[in-house]
């Protein structure tokens, strides 16, 4: 498939059939992640393949967003092993002396594996909202790791289709610009 043709055939799933996501599907997804670039390749990722009935009964604790998907792809980071800026960023007029780019690895990671599952003929789910703590309490989750992310992962239900909202993109001119 086109590249092109694989991110416009990616959508947001919000309705999962209880089929399983087979073994050989989770590790080429998580291989696609282990690819995916990161600041100064330190890839400070850890992602959790949560997919008994116990993880995911903690995932549905921790957000609304599950809809009863097979497997949850929750996207770690551990934050001191991400690459720092270590020169001083102005961002939004404030100054600082360092940039973690811990949460932008994890978005990165997140989006490969969200792509090699559309071309698998999965769905996706990219989840931000969620409680934390529960799922930090949840799994144990060693010092440091954060979770950035959960990715829901399953085959489409039947009834399941693409928000109305999925084809409305502004136009190029509006969200680049050239100099």
């Amino acid at each position: 498939m086109d590249f092109l043709e694989l991110v416009r055939s990616r959508w947001s799933v919000r309705d999962y059939d209880a089929r399983p996501v087979e073994q050989e599907k989770v590790d080429r997804i998580l291989e696609a992640g282990r690819l995916a670039p990161t600041g100064a390749n330190r890839q400070p990722q850890r992602i959790y393949v949560l997919q008994s009935e116990e993880a995911l009964a903690a995932v549905r604790a921790a957000t609304r967003m599950a809809f009863n998907a097979p497997l949850v792809l929750m996207v770690c980071a551990k934050v001191d092993e991400a690459w720092h800026n270590q020169r001083e960023t102005v961002m939004r007029g404030i100054t600082c002396d360092t940039y973690n780019v811990a949460e932008m690895d994890a978005s990165i990671v997140c989006d490969h594996m969200q792509l090699a599952a559309t071309e698998l003929g999965l769905g996706t789910l990219w989840v931000r909202g969620y409680n934390t703590q529960v799922l930090l309490d949840a799994f144990d989750l060693p010092e440091g790791v954060v979770p950035m992310c959960l990715l829901d992962v399953g085959y489409p239900s039947q009834e399941a289709k693409p928000s109305p909202m999925h084809a409305s993109r502004k136009p190029i001119g509006e969200t680049v610009v050239v100099w």
